[in-house]
């Protein structure tokens, strides 16, 4: 049994909360360390904050604030932090991550091969320099892009998403690829694209480059496909040029795929995309059904307030447990989903896709019922007899 301490407290918590306490105050910090801290005060040069029972951080003030000069935090926030050193007990900390942690972070990016975010800074021999959270990196010149370039020049201050394809020497060595993650896209890209548009299609595509033998298209991003000379117009072209220009829009038919030597090869056609005959208006299906039209149904789904009945594939109406009352040939718990019934359309929006049915009316029972009014309260026995002439028929 726990004792209970005048504030509510149990011998329990108690220890719980000493032991919390022991462990706190033999935490040991390190550089590189991150962790969560509380914020005590901020100072001119100097903030503090709370990283245990009578252990405090400290925190550059100017960390703390924005480019105006004003605090971002307050008192009492929690904030991310990494220990920058630990020196006479005194544990600085900072809200930027030290070289250990961009180290340990671009190491888990290679390992788990996850894209990093990095900026171009100059070229170098080979390839270009690339800043990765300030981490020096080498990206030889043939993996800055899919295309050729000399320099790499038009790339210098630009920030792109790069793949780790090597890391080395505990972060002195660290090679990447921007050309990887394209190839990756692209492939994502064309499978895609493939799939979606068999040969004999009619695809939108942007003019790229512009040869004496014909033109290249972008189908998609990293996707082109080649627009022979022959294929641009019924008439002889003797240069693309005549008809084509760079950035120009175009329809064309995709002709064949073919893989040669590894490579996918896309055959276009212009010309043949001008004849393409104009697709026919599709007929509403909705637009057949009327009120008042009988049809065969399926019932497709059984509630308590009524039956779903398919009339055809796509086409659902509904008819409700309230339509059948003045039917009590009608016999609801023998109604299966699965099973057909006929049924007669009370109401179709068109707008909404919404049908509501009824049953059908039995001419014969309405002449019935038409003749068992006209005879109630005038012929006396008669009229009975017309009562239980109907009754016998239900």
């Amino acid at each position: 049994m726990n004792e209970t301490r005048d504030d509510g407290a149990t011998a329990e918590d108690f220890s719980k909360l000493l032991d919390e306490s022991i462990h706190a105050e033999a935490q040991t910090y390190s550089p590189g360390d991150h962790l969560y801290a509380q914020l005590l005060s901020i100072g001119t040069e100097d903030s503090f904050v709370a990283l245990g029972p009578g252990k405090e951080g400290v925190v550059a003030s100017n960390d703390l604030r924005d480019e105006n000069g004003k605090p971002r935090f307050n008192p009492g926030d929690v904030i991310e932090l990494y220990v920058t050193s630990v020196r006479h007990q005194e544990i600085r900390l900072s809200i930027n991550p030290t070289d250990k942690n961009i180290c340990e972070d671009i190491q888990v990016a290679f390992t788990t091969k996850r894209p990093v975010e990095g900026r171009v800074t100059e070229p170098c021999k080979g390839g270009l320099r690339v800043s990765i959270k300030g981490k020096a990196a080498f990206c030889p010149i043939s993996q800055i892009d899919v295309k050729r370039t000399e320099t790499g020049a038009e790339f210098v201050g630009k920030t792109f998403a790069f793949r780790v394809t090597e890391f080395s020497e505990g972060g002195r060595n660290i090679v990447v690829s921007r050309r990887k993650l394209l190839e990756e896209e692209a492939a994502q890209t064309t499978d895609a694209f493939l799939s979606q548009n068999p040969d004999g299609s009619f695809v939108s595509g942007t003019v790229t480059r512009i040869e004496k033998f014909g033109a290249f298209v972008q189908l998609a991003p990293g996707l082109e496909g080649l627009l022979h000379v022959s294929e641009i117009a019924w008439s002889r072209v003797e240069s693309p040029a005549e008809i084509l220009k760079l950035g120009q829009t175009i329809t064309v038919k995709l002709l064949k795929r073919e893989t040669v030597e590894g490579r996918l090869k896309l055959s276009l056609s212009l010309k043949q995309a001008s004849e393409r005959p104009a697709a026919p208006p599709k007929e509403d299906p909705w637009s057949k059904y009327s009120a008042g039209q009988i049809v065969l149904g399926k019932i497709t789904r059984k509630e308590p307030y009524g039956l779903f009945i398919q009339l055809e594939p796509g086409i659902v109406g509904l008819l409700h447990q309230s339509k059948v009352g003045d039917h009590p040939e009608f016999q609801w718990d023998k109604q299966k989903v699965g099973g057909t019934l006929n049924v007669k359309i009370g109401e179709i929006k068109l707008g909404e896709r919404r049908i509501s049915l009824e049953l059908p009316q039995d001419p014969s029972e309405s002449d019935w019922r038409e003749a068992q009014k006209a005879t109630d309260g005038q012929f006396g026995g008669l009229g009975d007899a017309f009562k239980a002439a109907l009754s016998k028929k239900r």
